[in-house]
Formats: structure tokens, sequence, C-alpha cells
């Protein structure tokens, strides 16, 4: 299971390359991509198509070439195959009929996006990958997300990404995301910021729109434990959405007449410490 740059081809890693030279064919979720780049390697091999309609059966083949004797590379179009990507299946299969399945690693967008959201509150991550494409699936797979309080990795097509945006606008407008647009390519773009902010952030340029995108909801923070009457919470919480914690505090303490350190201490556990 060999992983390919997402973009980048200096990304290739040198085992990768090694790998590809040795086998003697190669599995591809599209032939077309993976004859480009072995082209751009220098290399030629036998190349057969394993995709999502076919994974079953080029699994069985795949499985009698190894039977053989033969090494076999599979690789996805981008990344690291079965994230998002088929080769879960091949790896089933192969590893049912006695073969031994070796990961080669290299590019992960998930991976790539997580490493520069900087989500100082998370602890681990959930990967979501793409949500549904049917309406009612989409929204209940959304809500079941915007409830989990833990560092979440989406991806989505550019085709959705301005009905995305505008959902998790809706759904938590204070939260923190991280989008990362066509990640390792000459116009990656990485941009952090509350999911409120997001819809207005894309429809100032209509270039922000194209290519593949990867979003990580971060991690939301304990919530203390407060004797904060629920109206005060909630004013708290909407001048938190507009103002400097310090001052979102005061008007908040002025507004409903709680306490303000116990006002502050909440501010603080929702803006992450």
């Amino acid at each position: 299971m060999v992983a390919t740059p997402i973009g980048n081809l200096a990304d290739l890693t040198l085992r990768a390359i090694h790998v590809l030279s040795r086998v003697q064919a190669v599995a591809c979720e599209d032939t077309r991509i993976g004859a480009q780049l072995l082209r751009h390697l220098g290399l030629e091999r036998p190349l057969l198509a394993l995709h999502t309609h076919n994974e079953q059966q080029a699994s069985a083949v795949v499985a009698e070439r190894l039977s053989r004797g033969e090494s076999v590379a599979y690789v996805s179009d981008a990344g690291t195959p079965a994230i998002s990507d088929p080769g879960a299946a091949l790896v089933a299969h192969v590893a049912a009929a006695g073969h031994r399945v070796v990961p080669v690693p290299g590019a992960s967008s998930a991976a790539a996006a997580l490493s520069v959201a900087g989500d100082t509150v998370g602890q681990g991550f959930r990967f979501i990958g793409f949500l549904p494409a049917k309406g009612g699936e989409r929204r209940e797979a959304l809500a079941t997300g915007l409830a989990d309080n833990a560092t979440q990795v989406l991806f989505e097509a550019p085709h959705r990404i301005e009905a995305l945006l505008a959902a998790l606008a809706e759904g938590a407008p204070a939260r923190r995301v991280t989008l990362c647009r066509e990640l390792t390519k000459q116009f990656e773009t990485v941009v952090t910021m509350a999911a409120g902010e997001l819809p207005a952030w894309l429809a100032a340029d209509a270039n922000r729109q194209r290519g593949e995108f990867v979003l990580v909801l971060h991690a939301l923070p304990a919530v203390v434990e407060t004797a904060l009457p629920p109206a005060a919470l909630h004013t708290l919480q909407v001048l938190l959405r507009e103002l400097p914690l310090k001052q979102a505090v005061t008007l908040a303490a002025e507004i409903s007449g709680a306490p303000r350190n116990a006002l502050y201490e909440q501010a603080l556990a929702l803006r992450g410490g």
C-alpha cells in the first residue's frame, strides 16, 4: 500500500520510488493517473485497475498474482490508500488469503491539515472524511459532528464547500475551524477562524471555491461547571462571537448582573483558555 503525493510530486518518498521500481505490477485507483506517476519516475509496469466499483473482483486478481510469487503495489489517486479512497477491501482480501500487506507511508491530507491547525485543546482526532451526499443523511452526520467536542477532520469537494461552510456557520458559529485548500499545490491556502466567519471569507474571492478542501474542526474545551444563570451564559456566548474576551465579560456582567469572575472563567473555557 503505497502513499503517493497529494499535489506536490516532491513529496513522493524514496521508499515509494524504490518499491514501485521493484514490483511486478501496480494496481491503481485510476490507471491514467498511475501511468502518469510512473512516467514521471521513468518506470514501466503492468497496471491493474482497482477502484470503488470493481474492488472485490480486482482484489481477487491481485491475490492470484501474489499467489504466483509476484509483488504488487497499490496506489490511489493521491495520498494514502484506504483513507477515503479504495484499498481497504483489497487489504482484507489479500490478508485473508494469507499474503503479507506492507504499508509504505507518505503524504496524507488529513495529517497535513492537522499539523497546521494549531488546535491546542485537541487530544487525538476523529476522521470523518466526506460527509454523505444525500440531504437527510448529510444533515444528520453534520449534526452529530457538531455535537462532538473532539477534533474532527472533514473532506469536501468544491461544488459543496459553500453549503458546508454555511451549515457550520449556522450550527456552531463560534467553533474554530482550520480550512485547507489545495494542500501542497501552487495555490495552497490555510486559514483558521471562527466558523461564523467562513462564509464571508469564501465569498470574498471566487478563486477560494476552487480545488479540494480539508477542514479541521477544532476541539471544544471542557465546559466549566458554573452557577451562572442560563440567561447570563447565553449573553456571554453571544458577546464572545463579536467582541474580545475582556470586553464581552464586562458587558455580560453589566447586562446580566452575574459575577464577573464566574463569567471570566466561563469565557476562558469557551475560548479554549
